[in-house]
């Protein structure tokens, strides 16, 4: 169990840089700061995956509640206000924070103690509410006031007259198309509401600010709710794009619990395992009518091939959602073009973009692990071969961006003004780490592709599997001759398109180690390896893209989008390459592997009660202390931490804590 007490919420500033998650496995979310306050565009209480997964928008923003009796208000809420005003100041009646199953809030205030939590119903575009009285020295009023966005995720709302007005009330069920199209339903028994339209304006975003982009909105308010409550009594709320006259709040949050629960049964393990058990299944969601994807990270990735395949592996087969795993590998399989995998799919229905060189490289990783697990050969022998085929023959052949074999075993990628590794922003046309020609990773990728390939024509009896074989150990012998910098105990990253190598000191030579099958084979060579990334890369929550001494790193990731980007894989740490660091770790150092790599989890987990409570961010700034930045919950992040922790079974016992009795998510 993860907890905030109460001196968590006296300092704003610090408050406010905890967050909350939930998600419906359709791409939708409800979340926020600990607070109430929203900081960004992306906070809601109801973003809804119109298309699931994408098409997401922001509906109800945020329902803030007051406590009402006959001679006092006391206002739960907290708002930030452009001129840096918070109000009202609801955060200083948090008592506690807590994240089990799902997030929780304790409210202390005069003599009343009000419990909340927050769930949303799996496969629907539904948030629920749910309060429970634990204390009331006399009956209250508790007030209601929804806060309308009914915009894209991406935008921001400002008071003008498309916001639509028009409200329906019957039997405590508020209905209303905000936007003039899109449905939605607050549902809240035994409530009574006031129509009272009007706009709440000049709402500030502090990270939307700091990122520099537009970060005041304005929002509607349609009515207010008024409910009577009782020392004792519990008060479930729907929200939802659907009717939900014949639902029940309690029933649907004690579903939604069993499905949380059975997520967890039969899993061995501690409980920062569990919290990733969790925060996995959040990242999974569904794609058309029977398939599945990955969320890359939220709040503002779609599904991205290379985050995916990398994630697969941790996030299904770690936690036995093996046929999730199948409907993924299934769903990207229909996607290929060119023999290759797409590297995002975006919102609206526009056409994927296919501008990586290693997403498709991960689908085999993927493939393999699936069946080395599930030992699923019918699926993979008929459905998933024929498509690995393809992708071979054009790699040969060549395909977009210059991606070809080359004649000495290598596999080349590459445009100018192209960035098609995983190392891939670009600020207009300066591509910041380019990379072009034949980085260490891709081609640690394309020898075991190249082995999986063999491995599997040889299950399938097909006579050409020794071909592959004897390619892929050409690809070893020439990485072997020209990526091994002798005075500096390393790899190059890059061997550029003039067959200039690059001795820039960074995390990728890890995959040549690490994978499945490890292109260097000499224990001494990879122990060096290890030890310049653990002297130079290594961090508590991950590696350095870059080391501190090198001209180019840059030590905090923040401002504005030119800075972030500029910063973004030069020195920023980035906690998925702990996986590949492990894996290493266990593989060329026999005698203490384990115990390092305990000792690895065990730094990392401070983590887990920071940022997003519960999930792993995607980065942090590389100089100490690793402030966490980026998307505030990254599927490979979770998915590495939570795969290498059960593979290895990185466990840690912990001190047991007796906690007062939780009723809702009492496991």
């Amino acid at each position: 169990m993860l907890v905030k007490d109460k001196a968590a919420f006296q300092n704003f500033e610090e408050a406010v840089q905890y967050e909350w998650l939930e998600t419906n496995g359709l791409g939708g979310w409800s979340g926020s700061s600990l607070t109430g306050a929203h900081t960004r565009r992306y906070h809601g209480l109801l973003v809804a995956a119109t298309v699931p997964p994408v098409n997401r928008m922001v509906l109800l923003s945020k329902l803030d509640e007051t406590i009402v009796t006959d001679n006092k208000r006391i206002e739960l809420s907290a708002n930030l206000y452009e001129d840096g005003t918070v109000h009202p100041n609801g955060h200083l009646y948090i008592s506690s924070f807590k994240k089990e199953l799902f997030p929780q809030w304790c409210y202390e205030a005069e003599g009343f103690t009000l419990r909340k939590t927050v769930a949303m119903v799996h496969g629907e575009n539904t948030t629920l509410i749910i309060y429970q009285v634990k204390k009331a020295n006399q009956p209250f009023t508790l007030e209601l006031l929804p806060l309308m966005a009914a915009r894209g995720y991406h935008q921001l709302e400002h008071a003008s007259p498309r916001m639509h007005w028009d409200v329906d009330f019957n039997d405590g069920i508020f209905h209303n198309k905000p936007d003039g199209e899109q449905d939605v339903f607050i549902n809240i028994p035994g409530s009574s509401y006031t129509h009272t339209p009007r706009w709440f304006n000049y709402f500030k975003y502090s990270v939307e600010q700091y990122r520099g982009l537009d970060f005041t909105e304005d929002l509607f308010n349609h009515g207010t709710f008024a409910v009577t409550l009782h020392e004792g009594d519990t008060l479930g709320i729907i929200i939802s794009t659907e009717n939900p006259a014949d639902k029940n709040a309690l029933d649907l949050f004690e579903k939604e619990k069993e499905r949380k629960i059975a997520l967890l049964n039969d899993k061995e393990g501690d409980d920062t395992f569990e919290q990733l058990v969790l925060a996995a299944d959040q990242f999974i969601v569904q794609r058309g009518e029977d398939l599945k994807t990955v969320i890359a990270g939220y709040h503002w990735f779609t599904d991205w091939g290379r985050d995916t395949m990398i994630s697969l592996p941790g996030l299904c087969l770690s936690t036995g959602r093996y046929d999730d795993a199948k409907k993924i590998l299934s769903a990207f399989a229909k996607s290929v073009s060119m023999g290759m995998l797409p590297n995002r799919f975006k919102d609206n229905n526009e056409a994927p973009e296919y501008n990586n060189a290693d997403g498709t490289l991960w689908y085999f990783i993927a493939v393999y692990k699936y069946l080395e697990v599930t030992n699923d050969r019918s699926f993979v022998l008929s459905e998933i071969l024929p498509v690995l085929k393809n992708i071979i023959e054009w790699h040969y052949k060549g395909t977009r961006y210059n991606i070809h074999a080359t004649p000495d075993g290598l596999l080349y990628a590459g445009e100018k003004g192209q960035q098609l590794t995983w190392m891939d922003a670009r600020i207009g046309d300066w591509v910041v780490t380019p990379r072009m020609g034949r980085p260490i990773e891709i081609q640690a990728l394309w020898y075991n592709a190249l082995y999986i390939f063999s491995e599997l024509l040889s299950l399938n009896k097909e006579e050409n599997a020794n071909e592959y074989l004897s390619k892929a150990s050409g690809t070893k012998e020439t990485v072997n001759k020209l990526f091994w910098h002798n005075e500096g105990g390393y790899l190059f990253d890059n061997i550029n398109e003039n067959n200039q190598p690059d001795a820039t000191l960074r995390p990728n030579q890890l995959f040549a180690i690490s994978l499945p099958w490890s292109l260097i084979d000499d224990k001494e060579k990879a122990q060096s390896i290890l030890h310049v990334i653990e002297s130079q890369l290594y961090t508590s929550v991950g590696l350095r893209s870059l080391p501190q001494d090198h001209p180019n790193y840059i030590p905090h990731y923040g401002g504005n989008q030119w800075h972030r980007d500029a910063a973004y894989h030069q020195g920023t740490v980035w906690s998925w390459l702990l996986g590949a660091y492990i894996d290493a770790i266990i593989r060329f150092d026999s005698i203490n592997g384990k115990q390092k790599a305990r000792e690895v989890i065990h730094l990392f987990r401070y983590h887990m009660n920071e940022g997003c409570i519960g999930s792993v961010s995607e980065i942090f700034d590389g100089d100490a202390p690793h402030h966490p930045g980026g998307c505030v919950a990254q599927a490979w992040s979770v998915a590495e931490i939570l795969r290498v922790i059960q593979q290895y079974q990185l466990y840690e016992i912990e001190t047991e804590v007796v906690e007062e009795e939780y009723h809702y998510s009492d496991r």
